[in-house]
């Protein structure tokens, strides 16, 4: 395992469930939950493109949609159809065993493509593009597959290392992954905390939602605070009370 992936604390893990947490987001129909394929658009365009020039595919956390839709079954079951249909993509992300990211295969196809235009590897890359990831529903691969399936060699799953479509997850197996993804993980969990602090911090632990989002924010959290509060509560860090004054984020005391 990759030791990355193992030093995180117990603070960022996702919780597996707690039925009575309000949801919140895009406006949901009486008859069942928004599109999902709507709710990941949206969620999308809370991305901080600029913060990294532009050069990473647009990422939303799968626990995310858990904030928009009140079915959680439903989400996955729409989530796998993405995939399977070869219009979505989803990665561990590392820094917890239940935080997944998802991007649109043409975007990632797009960043990964521009930032392997001249060099000697984008052959290989193009033939990853085309034999891996046309669909893709893997999060990981093992050297037989790689080799005997996809007709891979050592020397070019080495390349591949190289250009961050895959990361090792242990001897002879590696994760897909988004190249250059690190810097996103560092911001993304001190945005995480920062915001997290927010809500714990204020009066008996709970903050409107609508307050929340206008507070000036530190400088550690570089995110859109609307991308911090899905996460919050999809994660189930903070549960989402609908009030008569607004949606009540209140902080989840994990030592109780």
């Amino acid at each position: 395992m990759n030791r990355k992936r193992a030093l995180v604390s117990d603070f960022f893990k996702v919780k597996k469930s707690r039925t009575a947490t309000e949801k919140f987001g895009l406006e949901c129909d009486e008859q069942g939950p928004t599109d999902v394929r709507a709710s990941l658009e949206y969620l999308m365009t809370l991305f901080p493109r600029k913060l990294f020039n532009d050069n990473l595919p647009q990422i939303v956390l799968k626990h995310q949609l858990y904030s928009i839709q009140h079915d959680k079954t439903h989400v996955d079951k729409e989530v796998n159809k993405l995939r399977e249909d070869g219009e979505l993509l989803m990665f561990q992300l590392g820094f917890d065993a239940e935080a997944y990211g998802l991007v649109f295969t043409s975007d990632y196809k797009a960043k990964v493509s521009a930032a392997e235009e001249g060099r000697e590897t984008r052959g290989t890359l193009d033939k990853f593009l085309e034999r891996v990831l046309s669909p893709c529903t893997h999060l990981s691969f093992n050297k037989d597959q790689m080799i005997r399936e996809f007709l891979f060699t050592d020397a070019e799953i080495t390349q591949l290392v190289k250009a961050g479509v895959l990361t090792v997850r242990d001897a002879g197996s590696w994760w897909l992954s988004i190249p250059n993804s690190g810097r996103f993980t560092k911001h993304f969990i001190q945005g995480r905390k920062g915001v997290l602090g927010m809500v714990k911090k204020s009066r008996y632990g709970e903050a409107l939602q609508a307050e929340l989002e206008g507070r000036r924010t530190t400088s550690q959290v570089k995110f859109h605070i609307k991308y911090h509060i899905h996460d919050l509560v999809g994660a189930e860090l903070v549960d989402s009370i609908r009030t008569t004054s607004g949606t009540l984020l209140r902080f989840v005391d994990k030592a109780k």
